[in-house]
């Protein structure tokens, strides 16, 4: 575990930990190996990903930093992840504490069954426990977050989640973390999201949403991204946090594949599918604008 690590993160890992136990009188991990012979096939989380604008749509009841979702966005999301173009994979967090109370692993089973898409297991992932069973729950992929495991801990256990055919998104939120990333990375998430601020930052968030009803959450910096830049090309890099229908295109623009989103689709007062239909315009006004750039590099000089 590394060792400079927020106050508001070490309680976070307080109540995952605290989670973890729960999960384990309930479930043996010689009961979720067992499981793991019955789960359901993984799906290539980076094929979706790799031909580039890309969704990964999240699914979560609250956040720390924005409150509660819109219940009937949350009740309509699957449904609508499914039928979206854009959206080839989804994003289940399983930390119930902080993320609402049926946010579980058997949340990733049912929206990977009813969906058919790969699914990310996006929790605070400590331990293997943890990730033998996000393979008994269906997931395709697992987080393995660089701000808080060490290098060490990185490799054993994004080892483990190879062995069991998943994929693992390292996530950083800074440039200096990629160096901790085994050799075997090609999945890499940025986030822009800071937790410098503890819990004030995520309260003032809350504060500003609930009394002056602003959509800007203020624990994102999207300048965070820049060092996207920088990453091998073989690497599949993905966005995460503070991205909008009205920045993607400048994010995609930094060289994502990948952009993962959850807030604005959860908290849009005209529905999930409204507010994907936002994203979906965004990404073909891309497509055009690429499609003139080629045209007009074309065209013979005068």
């Amino acid at each position: 575990m590394k060792t400079e690590i927020s106050n508001t993160i070490r309680a976070i890992l307080a109540d995952t930990a605290a989670e973890i136990e729960q999960d384990k009188a309930r479930q043996t991990v010689k009961r979720l190996k067992h499981l793991i012979h019955d789960a359901i096939p993984v799906r290539s989380f980076s094929a979706a990903l790799s031909p580039g604008r890309a969704v990964i749509a999240e699914i979560k009841e609250r956040s720390p930093s924005q409150g509660r979702m819109r219940s009937q966005n949350f009740k309509e999301a699957a449904h609508a992840y499914k039928r979206s173009p854009i959206v080839k994979a989804i994003s289940v967090l399983t930390s119930w504490n902080h993320f609402g109370q049926s946010m579980r692993v058997e949340m990733m089973q049912a929206v990977k069954q009813q969906t058919g898409k790969p699914v990310l297991r996006k929790d605070f992932i400590l331990e293997e426990y943890q990730v033998y069973q996000a393979r008994a729950y269906g997931a395709d992929a697992i987080l393995l977050m660089a701000n808080i495991l060490d290098r060490d801990e990185l490799r054993r256990l994004s080892d483990l989640a190879f062995g069991l055919g998943m994929e693992v998104l390292f996530e950083t939120h800074r440039a200096e973390e990629l160096e901790d990333l085994p050799e075997t990375a090609k999945l890499v998430g940025i986030n822009s999201r800071s937790f410098e601020g503890g819990a004030n930052s995520f309260r003032m968030a809350r504060f500003f949403r609930r009394w002056f009803g602003s959509k800007v959450d203020r624990s994102v910096d999207i300048n965070r991204f820049e060092y996207a830049r920088t990453l091998p090309g073989r690497m599949i890099k993905i966005a995460e946090s503070g991205v909008s229908s009205g920045n993607c295109a400048e994010v995609f623009g930094m060289g994502f594949q990948a952009i993962l989103v959850g807030t604005s689709l959860l908290m849009d007062e005209r529905g999930v599918a409204a507010a994907l239909k936002d994203f979906e315009t965004a990404v073909k006004g891309i497509g055009a604008r690429t499609t003139r750039d080629a045209v007009a590099q074309a065209q013979p000089a005068d």
